[in-house]
C-alpha cells in the first residue's frame, strides 16, 4: 500500500521544465510590462554650449521668472515658461526652483554645474507688463528673438511705464465699489458713497505704503475706514431720520471689504496646491489667510470702539433681497473690468474681463435664483466658469489667463459675510452666530478657488500645451506609479 502511494504521487509531480514555465506564465500575469509611468532620475542632456553662453542665459531665465513671479504669475505657469524659454536658446537640463521669497535655477553640466539665485522682494498685480513678458518668452521659445535682442526686451518691458496714471487707478477701485453695491442691491446713493469711501481707502493705503507701513496694518486700516465710515452713515441716519435704503451703510463696508479682498492672491495659492508646489502654496495660502485676518480685524475694532461709545448701529437680520439678474450682470462686467484697468490690463483684457464678470454674476444668480443652490455651490459653480474661460480666452485672444480669471471672480467675494460675521461677534451675546457666517465666508473663498482653478485643469487640455506645460502638469497627478 505505501509503494502504490508513492509511485501515484511522483506520476502526479510534474516535470521541472514544467513546473518553470509554469511559474514564469505566473509571473507574467502578475508583474508589470514596460518601463516606470513616473519619470525617476530622468538622464542628464547636455546641450553642448560654452558655459559662458549658459551662465548667460541662465541670467535671463532668473531675471524673467524674477519679473513673472513680481507682476502675479503662478509658480506652475512661472515654471514652465523658463524651461521653454532656456530651450529656446539651446539649453537642456535647466531645472528651476521657486520657493515664496526665492528662485534658483541650475543647469546640470558634467565638468561645472551652474546655479543662480535671485530674490524676490515684492509682488504686485501688473497684468500688462505680464502680457508682455509671456509674449517675449513665445517668442524666444520659438527661435524668433537673439540672446541680446532678447535682454533688451526684457528691460524695455520692465522700465515701461504703466498703461494708465494712478488716478485712473483710483478711479477704477472706487467704479468697482460701486458695481459691488449695486450687486448688492443697493440705490444710486449708496453706490455712489460706496466709490468715495473706496477711493478715500485706496488713496490712504497708497501713503501707507509710501511710509513703509507693512501690509498686514494696511489692511486693519482700510478695514477700519470702510467700518468707520459705515457707522457715521448710520449716526447721522438715525439723527436726521432718512431712510436705510436710501443709504445702507452695510453696502459700503462690503463694499470696501471686496475691494481689499481682491488684491489678495486666492486663485494664485489654490493653484500652486493643486499643481503640486506645497510649499509655495502654504506660504501663499498664510499670506492670504493673515491680510484676510487684516481687514476682520479692523472691522471688528471700529465696531467695537463705536459699540462703547454707545452709538447706535445696526444691521438688518436677513441679507438684503438679490437685485434682478439683469443688475447682477452689469454689475458683474463693472467689478471685473474695473478690477482688470485697476491691475493695469490693456483694453482687451478689461474688456474680456468684463465679459466674463458678466457669466460668472449670472451663473451665480442663476444657481442661487432659480436652482435653488447655497452660496457655497453657486460661488464654486461660477468660478468653475470662470477658469473655463479664461483659459479660452487666453488662447484665442491673447489676454492672460491669470488677470482674467482673477479679475472674473471678483463679484463672487464674500464681503459683506465678512461683514455680517464681525458683526454678530461685536453686538451679539452668543458670538456662535458671527463664526458660523465667518466660517461660511472662508468655505465661499475656498469655493471660489477650488472652482476657478479646477476649471482651468478642465480647459487646459482642450487648448495647444506644448512639452513643457505638460511635463509641469505631471506633479499635480501625484507620486503613484
Amino acid at each position: 500500500m505505501t509503494s502504490y502511494r508513492v509511485l501515484v504521487s511522483l506520476e502526479a509531480e510534474p516535470p521541472p521544465e514544467e513546473r518553470a514555465g509554469l511559474r514564469q506564465r505566473a509571473r507574467r500575469v502578475v508583474a508589470g510590462s514596460g518601463p516606470p509611468t513616473v519619470p525617476i532620475a530622468i538622464p542628464r542632456s547636455a546641450s553642448g554650449l560654452a558655459a559662458e553662453v549658459e551662465r548667460s542665459v541662465l541670467d535671463l531665465v532668473l531675471r524673467v521668472g524674477e519679473a513673472l513671479i513680481t507682476t502675479g504669475a503662478p509658480v506652475a505657469d512661472t515654471t514652465a515658461a523658463l524651461q521653454r524659454l532656456a530651450a529656446g536658446f539651446g539649453v537642456r537640463g535647466c531645472q528651476v526652483d521657486i520657493t515664496f521669497v526665492s528662485i534658483t535655477a541650475t543647469i546640470d553640466r558634467d565638468d561645472d554645474p551652474i546655479t543662480k539665485v535671485r530674490i524676490i522682494n515684492v509682488r504686485t498685480a501688473d497684468y500688462s507688463r505680464l502680457a508682455e513678458l509671456m509674449r517675449l518668452i513665445e517668442s524666444a521659445g520659438n527661435g524668433e528673438m537673439e540672446l541680446e535682442q532678447a535682454r533688451r526686451r526684457l528691460d524695455e518691458i520692465l522700465e515701461a511705464p504703466h498703461p494708465y496714471r494712478r488716478w485712473v487707478v483710483t478711479l477704477a477701485v472706487g467704479g468697482m465699489a460701486a458695481g459691488v453695491a449695486m450687486l448688492l442691491h443697493g440705490s444710486w446713493l449708496t453706490a455712489a458713497l460706496a466709490a468715495v469711501t473706496t477711493m478715500t481707502i485706496d488713496r490712504l493705503l497708497r501713503r501707507l505704503r509710501n511710509y513703509g507701513v507693512p501690509y498686514l496694518f494696511q489692511q486693519i486700516a482700510g478695514g477700519g475706514v470702510a467700518t468707520g465710515i459705515a457707522v457715521l452713515l448710520q449716526w447721522g441716519g438715525h439723527r436726521l431720520g432718512w431712510s436705510e435704503r436710501l443709504a445702507t451703510p452695510s453696502i459700503v463696508v462690503a463694499a470696501g471689504i471686496v475691494v481689499l479682498l481682491a488684491g489678495l492672491s486666492l486663485v494664485g495659492a489654490a493653484e500652486d496646491a493643486i499643481s503640486g508646489y506645497p510649499l509655495t502654496a502654504a506660504a501663499r495660502s498664510f499670506e492670504v489667510v493673515t491680510y484676510t485676518v487684516g481687514i476682520v480685524a479692523g472691522v471688528g475694532m471700529v465696531l467695537h470702539v463705536a459699540w462703547r461709545m454707545r452709538i447706535a448701529f445696526d444691521l438688518p437680520a436677513a441679507a438684503p433681497p438679490a437685485a434682478p439678474v439683469l443688475v447682477q450682470s452689469f454689475a458683474g462686467a463693472v467689478i471685473a473690468g474695473c478690477w482688470a484697468l485697476a491691475s493695469y490690463s490693456r483694453m482687451r483684457t478689461v474688456l474680456v474681463s468684463a465679459v466674463v464678470g458678466v457669466i460668472s454674476a449670472t451663473v451665480y444668480a442663476v444657481l442661487v435664483d432659480q436652482l435653488s443652490f447655497g452660496p457655497v455651490g453657486s460661488s464654486f459653480g461660477g468660478a468653475l466658469v470662470v477658469g473655463v474661460l479664461a483659459i479660452a480666452f487666453a488662447d484665442r485672444l491673447g489676454a492672460p489667463a491669470l488677470a482674467v480669471s482673477v479679475c472674473g471672480i471678483t463679484p463672487l467675494l464674500p464681503g459683506l459675510a465678512i461683514y455680517r460675521g464681525m458683526f454678530a461677534l461685536v453686538r451679539d451675546s452668543d458670538p456662535i452666530a458671527g463664526i458660523a457666517t465667518l466660517i461660511s465666508a472662508a468655505s465661499i473663498g475656498l469655493a471660489i478657488a477650488a472652482g476657478v482653478t479646477l476649471g482651468e485643469f478642465v480647459a487646459a487640455p482642450v487648448v495647444r500645451m506644448d512639452r513643457w506645460e505638460r511635463r509641469v502638469r505631471w506633479r499635480a497627478r501625484g507620486s503613484r506609479t
